[in-house]
């Protein structure tokens, strides 16, 4: 290196230009200078966290006003899980149109107001399968392996399943009537025979003998058939729904008939 030559003092660079020297004596303390924008950094995403919180609160704070029943539900089960103020009594008064006469029969599918009276008119079932079809489901199995149960009511083919298949379907229908009422008519009507017709009586002489379980003529099945249930009169089930509509209308209930209707 020439002897004249200068020595260049190394340049500053930019984290030794941000340092501070704080005397102590002889020496320097090298101190950064932390710059503002550093510890508001973190500002945006805390801010949006707590949006995020804010929008979730009143959604939690939110209470179910209608339920929809599923298998092996009862109005005092559905009335304790979300706390209807009046228990089921209240749960059955405000929903009666769309349970029927008997708070025992409620049917999956069934939508109740937990809050207040339920529209006049019954809820659908969510399946479109007619009831036959419906008995005949069987429970689907879970992608995890277990097995859950089927949510579709299923009916003995005998005169106890027709008279509860019949039960539920005129709670659809808000038709009213009770298993004893439904069953007392029917055994001094037919003997629990849905092949048992009238061939004597004045009906008879005019050309429409009283068929069924209920012992239904054609024009009255006719003009109360309930949608849903077979046209054919001898069918236990759509027999006693029309025959119970009949006697709705012309009694207020089955339960109201005791002799010859």
């Amino acid at each position: 290196m020439p002897r004249n030559a200068k020595h260049r003092r190394p340049r500053t660079g930019s984290i030794a230009r941000r340092l501070v020297a704080v005397g102590t004596g002889g020496a320097a303390l090298a101190i950064p200078l932390v710059s503002a924008a550093t510890a508001q950094a973190a500002t945006p995403a805390t801010q949006h966290v707590s949006a995020a919180k804010a929008a979730q609160a009143p959604a939690a704070a939110t209470k179910a006003t209608s339920y929809v029943v599923v298998y092996g539900d009862s109005l005092s089960k559905i009335a304790h899980k979300h706390s209807v103020s009046g228990g089921w009594q209240k749960l059955y008064a405000d929903n009666r149109s769309a349970i029927g006469a008997d708070p025992s029969h409620i049917h999956p599918g069934l939508k109740l107001a937990l809050k207040g009276k339920a529209a006049a008119t019954a809820a659908k079932p969510a399946t479109a399968a007619k009831p036959a079809t419906a008995a005949k489901a069987s429970a689907k199995t879970a992608t995890t392996g277990t097995v859950t149960q089927a949510a579709v009511k299923t009916y003995s083919d005998n005169l106890d399943g027709w008279i509860r298949e019949s039960l539920d379907i005129m709670a659809r229908h808000g038709i009213p009537g009770s298993y004893e009422g439904i069953h007392r008519n029917i055994m001094r009507e037919s003997s629990g025979n849905p092949n048992a017709i009238n061939n004597w009586d004045i009906n008879a002489q005019n050309g429409v003998p009283s068929k069924g379980l209920l012992q239904v003529i054609a024009p009255t099945f006719q003009a109360y058939h309930v949608p849903g249930t077979s046209t054919d009169s001898y069918d236990p089930v759509a027999n006693i729904t029309a025959a119970c509509n009949y006697a709705a209308a012309r009694y207020g209930s089955i339960d109201n008939v005791n002799g010859p209707y």
